[in-house]
Order: C-alpha cells, then sequence, then structure tokens
C-alpha cells in the first residue's frame, strides 16, 4: 500500500544547496508538526504549568502596581508596592530557571526527534524512543549546555563591545550571532548522531560550519527571520484579542484591580507567548538539523557512498 504524501519520508542525509535547504526545512515541519507538537505537550506539560503561574505573578504584580500607584493620591500604599514587586520579582526568576530547563528539554527533544526521524527512515516511531534518547544523552547534553552557556557569555561581552564600533560593528555582531547559533546547532547533532564527546562535538561542529559559513550564516538568518514572521502570525488573534480588550479599559477606565478578569485575561495572553516563544526553539533546533545534515554529507559523502555500495552489491549478485 503506498504511502500518504505526508507520511513520504524525506532524505535528510543529502547534500543540498542553500535554497533546498531552506524547501526541505518547511517539508520537513509541515510532515512532522503534529507528531512533534504531541511530543512537545506531553513532556512540557509541568512546565507549560509553571509558565502559567509565571504569567499569573507577573501580571498580578504588574496590574497590582498600577492599583497601588493609582490609589497613591489618596491612601498610603508603599506597603502593597512592594508585595507587587516582590510578585514580579519572583515570576521573573521562576521564568529564568523554568526556561533554562525548558531549553535544556526542548532543544534535545527537537534533536532526538530528527535522530530517531533519519534513523526510523519517517515518523513512524513512538515518542518514547525519542524520550529514551533523551535520557541516555542527559549527562553529556548537561555538560553540552554549561559550555553553551559560558560560550553565550563570551558572546555577549564581545557584542557590548562591538556596539560602540557604528555600522562595521552591527554587521560583525549579526555574522557572529548566527555563526554561533549554527555551530552550537551542529555540534549539539554531533553530540547525540555521532555519539562524540562534548569537547569532540563542539570540535567537529567548528570545522563543519567554519567550511561553510556563508551557508550556515544565511540558513540561520533567513529561516530565523522567517519562524519568526510565522510566530507573530499565530499571536495575532491573541494579539489582537487582548488589544481589543486592553481599548476596552482604557476606554472606559476600568478599575483593573477591582475584578479577577483583567488578571486572568492578560495571565493567559502572557502565558500563551512565553509557550510560542519556547516552541519556537524547537523549530530553531530542526533549522540546524537540516543544515547539519546536508553539511555533514557534503564533507563525508556517507549516504552517497553508501549508496553507491549496494548498487554494486546488487550488480555482483
Amino acid at each position: 500500500m503506498q504511502n500518504k504524501p505526508f507520511n513520504k519520508y524525506i532524505e535528510l542525509k543529502i547534500n543540498r544547496d542553500f535554497g533546498d535547504i531552506i524547501t526541505t526545512y518547511f517539508d520537513f515541519i509541515k510532515q512532522n508538526l503534529k507528531k512533534f507538537t504531541n511530543i512537545f505537550l506531553s513532556y512540557n506539560g509541568i512546565f507549560l504549568i509553571g509558565l502559567l503561574i509565571v504569567s499569573y505573578l507577573l501580571v498580578s504584580g504588574f496590574i497590582g502596581m498600577i492599583t497601588a500607584q493609582s490609589n497613591s493620591l489618596y491612601v498610603d500604599t508603599s506597603g502593597s508596592e512592594e508585595t507587587y514587586l516582590i510578585y514580579m520579582g519572583i515570576g521573573g526568576l521562576l521564568f529564568l530557571v523554568i526556561f533554562i530547563m525548558v531549553a535544556i528539554l526542548n532543544y534535545s527533544l527537537a534533536a532526538s526527534y530528527m535522530i530517531k526521524y533519519e534513523s526510523e527512515k519517517g515518523n513512524r516511531f513512538d515518542k518514547k524512543q525519542v524520550w529514551d534518547l533523551f535520557k541516555e544523552k542527559l549527562g553529556s547534553i548537561f555538560v553540552f549546555i554549561l559550555l553553551l552557556i559560558l560560550a553565550f557569555i563570551g558572546y555577549f561581552i564581545v557584542s557590548f563591545i562591538l556596539i560602540f564600533i557604528p555600522l562595521l560593528g552591527m554587521l560583525v555582531q549579526y555574522l557572529l550571532q548566527f555563526f554561533i547559533l549554527a555551530w552550537f546547532g551542529v555540534s549539539f547533532f554531533c553530540l547525540l548522531q555521532e555519539n562524540k564527546g562534548v569537547v569532540e562535538a563542539f570540535g567537529e561542529g567548528w570545522s563543519l560550519v567554519k567550511s561553510n559559513f556563508w551557508k550556515s550564516v544565511g540558513v540561520n538568518f533567513i529561516l530565523g527571520l522567517l519562524n519568526g514572521v510565522l510566530l507573530m502570525v499565530v499571536l495575532t488573534i491573541p494579539g489582537i484579542l487582548i488589544g481589543f480588550y486592553t481599548f476596552h479599559v482604557v476606554q472606559n477606565e476600568v478599575d483593573l484591580g477591582a475584578s479577577i478578569i483583567p488578571t486572568i485575561i492578560y495571565t493567559l495572553g502572557t502565558c500563551v507567548v512565553l509557550i510560542i516563544m519556547v516552541y519556537g526553539q524547537c523549530l530553531s533546533q530542526f533549522i540546524n538539523g537540516i543544515l547539519y545534515y546536508a553539511l555533514h554529507e557534503k564533507t563525508y559523502n556517507t549516504n552517497t557512498r553508501s549508496k553507491i555500495e549496494q548498487i554494486g552489491n546488487l550488480d555482483s549478485d
């Protein structure tokens, strides 16, 4: 029985040019969006609840501050303002912790999903297999992320210095940013796909990306931009609804502190934004997955040689 088009395997180990990488990325997303979203929701449940709590704390603190400042002309609200600042501080701290944990998880889940897709020649595999691959490499992933954080600190220091160089500094900063995104993404696939050590994976990723600098930078820039546009489109509907509600609040001078409804609406809106930010991180890793397979095949021709050997074996038979 012939497979349906959306189940047809998209071969990843192919030496693709710039345009083909972009086309393949969108084909891969269309084919795997539903299944990966199911995996994303399955293993992020507790973190999504955490993001909802964070959103509530931030919104409650923000609305409380606005209400307290509005009433400060009539009563002393200094104590209330301190309480709301604590809400916002706790919310911000929790967000930082949850975001780092979620980043590690989803950076890994996206890469593990793509590796299983390549090894199984399609998406007919169980989500537990993706989770098992993540658990198997958890120690190496943790060390990788620690080094990645240190590297980002170095990047921010360099970026700060480049701010003081007009035009050229901005250009170099953007090139450096997209090169680093490509390097980290490709290196992570070297870690999981090739079972390399952390330092060895960073070295292999550096070699692959440096040898294909403009392709790596261009793919991350273009697809990163397109992903950003897609995510903005997704946010359009909740954005419009919240915008209309905010207009209603301003026009009718609604007392935000007098009802729970504004807190609920703005909490849900903030939570949706945070979840979409996290999901967008997964999409960025798919970009570098397709880039990794293209660069690896260009450098080593493993898939091409394997096909030639298979043809030779058939001829000899």
